[in-house]
């Protein structure tokens, strides 16, 4: 897109996304998709609502004249407005349209981030704190405290639950951070009602997916169309089968952006254990499929890999069994992760990612993998990546 067609944000934030969506159709930027009209328009009834909202203030110091002033004239209750829960299929732009809905709200105090990544914030905090407090009973209430005290508008990008941690500490997280009068908006793949479900656990997970519907209203996208789809591809991104050939190919890749590095095992860092890399040079890492996936790792992991290393390089995936969800789910946060970094993603397989892993217990979840896959091996993503790679090695 030229600078003739970028919008200042404050020129988004008068207009709200619906004119945002509108101004984009008019300049041939996207396609007319009625159901992405009928979706802006969603979020266009929430923008006025933001825009009406009085920003939150901090509480005062407790003291006799405050505590004087509160009988005599208490403070007004503001009702805040329901968050989205977009849900729809893998490509269909819940991504895009609520990236549009957040440059479109006027709050400063707002955050958009990636649900795994948020999740790993926690994780870390909850473990810092119980590090410096271990007397602390619970860490929870505070921890809504400090986030919303940074936030009013919280907006989460692939909302999803596989682990039986996070459905554990997010029913109560969230009980606070609406009780502090946080509002949430998140796309994800799944509908509310079947989060986290057939699966150790489940039940206890029931009273947050309560609490979702109560808070959130569901608007559902199903457009016909995966826009990430038919879009120009690198072949080399890629590589079928997982030959000799392949191996030659990706050996070249690792050369290209080692940039005359010598190639060698590498330790990361990370809260209290080590995550080995195989081979890494300069911007680059290489793994097995087997080191990388078929190991007991964490979202934690690969969120660090994929920040130290702009260039990740995978030999030999090979096609997951229908009875292997946990390594299916774990092949799932790695994309995940190197997605939302924009990392370069070169890789050797068995077969195409839509052949990966069809008929097992969150196959459908792993359709959206594919499609990310695709996108990843596109020439703007391409374009991207390689920039990023540069200036990290140029900064070495």
């Amino acid at each position: 897109m030229n600078d003739s067609n970028v919008i200042d944000s404050s020129v988004l934030q008068r207009q709200g996304p619906l004119a945002a969506y509108q101004a984009r159709l008019a300049s041939g930027e996207l396609r007319f998709d009625p159901d992405q009209e009928r979706v802006v328009k969603s979020f266009n009834q929430l923008w006025m609502q933001l825009g009406n909202l009085p920003p939150r203030r901090s509480a005062p110091r407790p003291g006799l004249l405050t505590g004087l002033l509160r009988r005599v004239k208490p403070e007004p209750q503001v009702k805040r407005p329901r968050g989205l829960y977009l849900v729809g299929r893998v490509g269909r732009g819940k991504t895009m349209l609520m990236d549009l809905f957040f440059e479109c709200v006027p709050l400063q105090r707002k955050e958009r981030i990636h649900f795994l990544r948020f999740m790993q914030d926690v994780h870390k905090t909850l473990y810092d704190m119980k590090r410096s407090h271990p007397n602390m009973a619970d860490p929870i209430p505070p921890l809504a405290k400090n986030i919303a005290s940074r936030v009013d508008l919280l907006c989460f990008d692939e909302f999803q639950i596989n682990d039986i941690a996070d459905a554990m500490i997010l029913g109560r997280l969230f009980e606070a951070l609406f009780a502090e009068g946080v509002i949430i908006v998140t796309t994800s793949n799944t509908v509310p009602g079947e989060l986290f479900q057939n699966r150790p656990g489940a039940d206890a997970f029931k009273p947050f997916i309560a609490i979702i519907h109560r808070e959130l209203d569901t608007v559902e996208l199903d457009s016909p169309r995966d826009y990430r789809r038919g879009r120009q591809q690198e072949q080399t991104t890629w590589i079928t089968p997982a030959d000799s050939q392949a191996k030659k190919c990706l050996d070249e890749i690792f050369e290209k952006y080692a940039a005359g590095q010598e190639a060698r095992p590498y330790t990361i860092q990370l809260s209290g254990r080590t995550f080995e890399v195989d081979q890494a040079a300069g911007s680059v890492a290489r793994f097995s499929f087997t080191s990388l996936c078929e190991q007991p790792r964490g979202p934690g992991d690969y969120i660090a890999l994929a920040k130290q290393f702009p260039v990740i390089l995978i030999d030999d995936v090979r096609v997951i069994g229908d009875e292997e969800t946990n390594l299916a789910r774990r092949f799932i946060t790695v994309i995940d992760a190197l997605y939302d970094n924009g990392n370069l993603l070169f890789v050797s397989a068995e077969a195409s990612p839509d052949e990966l892993f069809t008929t097992g217990e969150g196959a459908d979840a792993f359709a959206r993998t594919a499609s990310r896959l695709a996108e990843m091996g596109s020439e703007s993503w391409l374009e991207r990546g390689a920039q990023a790679a540069r200036a990290a090695h140029s900064a070495l």
